[in-house]
């Protein structure tokens, strides 16, 4: 067999007989099956093995009573089944494409590649079948926030969050993973390095049923987000308390003595900004610095961007309390919770974004100068 398809189903009855028409068309000339690991509660099994007595491919069915690990535990349980060391992985409702399988496996079979990523996000692909604006912003703000929690794993996949991928068995520990719920390539990908292409694919609209997006999935991603880098962010978030309590500090004891408030709040934020720095190079974002800009180059990135969060955000502390009538601490506090995401997302987006290689420019040239000075020992 050269290529096992994965397909998880939940109630996708009316799905499955124009699935496997479009897929036995897209593979004619690969020797393929199709695998469905279903955890439905209708008729879906039973319409898959109709479905297969009459197929011009091999399909079969693996229904889970009791399933684990949602849709991603299915997956993993359709791996370890599989015909096949290739498995290509995709969903139930004709939201991706058959016909891209092909280009897919042929990508695969060039070599030099563990996994190839359908994407919406790459030259030519696009995510018209999401359902309105709001599923569109919501999907581009998790993957920017994915990327963020995993910069250096995730640096070369622009759609990390999709379910529509390539992967070959014997590169992946499936004893290693920890399904928790549908972004089963995140949990593959995070796990370790791999050798990663990605091909373009128009997310398209759903052939029939009921989209199974829901608060309660987004809850579950954002659950397995947490658990898969919860010490990074946590860490980002304890320094940024630290931050904050030696600014209230700082005030204290600069209006004690004399200074007054608006100068002391001035000096505050510009000694926690710097300090803050310092840590989160040193505990945060340490086993990035290497791939990253010199740290000259970083720490201004961080000093102006900190800065200019503050400028906005007070301000719209200001509006919130003058037009939403709320006190000046809850507004506050809203805004500290929004900026901290947003700061987590710039630094490892931005400040510990791998460097491009390119012709210098002065102006890097004289960074990287200072930057070479700096690592001297002794001149820290």
């Amino acid at each position: 067999m050269d290529l096992s398809i994965i397909v998880p189903t939940f109630n996708e009855a009316p799905n499955v007989a124009e699935l496997v028409r479009r897929v036995t068309a897209a593979t004619d000339g690969i020797q393929a099956e199709i695998v469905f690991v279903d955890d439905s509660t209708d008729d879906t099994p039973e319409v898959i093995r109709v479905v297969a007595a009459t197929a011009a491919m091999p399909v079969r069915v693996i229904h889970r009573d009791a399933p684990t690990g949602g849709l991603g535990g299915a997956v993993v349980e359709g791996i370890r089944g599989a015909a096949s060391d290739v498995c290509l992985v995709m969903d139930g409702d004709l939201q991706h494409p058959p016909e891209k399988i092909p280009e897919m496996y042929a990508r695969y079979r060039q070599g030099e590649v563990d996994v190839v990523v359908a994407s919406r996000y790459v030259g030519g692909g696009s995510s018209g079948g999401l359902a309105d604006r709001t599923r569109v912003m919501v999907s581009r703000a998790s993957t920017a926030l994915t990327k963020a929690m995993f910069p250096v794993r995730l640096h070369d996949v622009t759609d990390p969050m999709t379910g529509f991928f390539l992967v070959s068995r014997t590169a992946v520990d499936l004893d290693g993973l920890q399904p928790r719920g549908f972004k089963i390539l995140l949990e593959i990908l995070v796990r370790k390095s791999f050798r990663i292409a990605e091909v373009p694919f128009d997310f398209a609209d759903r052939h029939a049923g009921d989209s199974k997006a829901s608060f309660r999935q987004g809850l579950h991603f954002l659950t397995q987000l947490a658990v898969l880098r919860f010490g990074k962010m946590s860490l980002f978030a304890v320094i940024g308390g630290l931050g904050a309590v030696a600014n209230v500090v700082i005030v204290w004891l600069l209006t004690h003595l004399g200074v007054d408030y608006i100068v002391a709040a001035v000096i505050a934020a510009e000694v926690t900004i710097v300090g803050n720095f310092v840590l989160i190079e040193r505990f945060v974002f340490n086993d990035m610095r290497g791939a990253a800009s010199g740290v000259w180059s970083r720490f201004a990135k961080s000093f102006a961007f900190n800065n200019a969060e503050a400028v906005i955000r007070i301000p719209i502390v200001a509006l919130m309390v003058s037009t939403s009538h709320i006190s000046a601490v809850l507004a506050t506090a809203i805004t500290l919770v929004v900026a901290f995401f947003v700061r987590f997302v710039f630094h490892s987006l931005v400040v510990y974004a791998p460097k491009k290689e390119g012709k210098p420019t002065p102006v890097r040239e004289a960074i990287e100068k200072l930057d070479e000075q700096a690592m001297q020992p002794g001149e820290l």
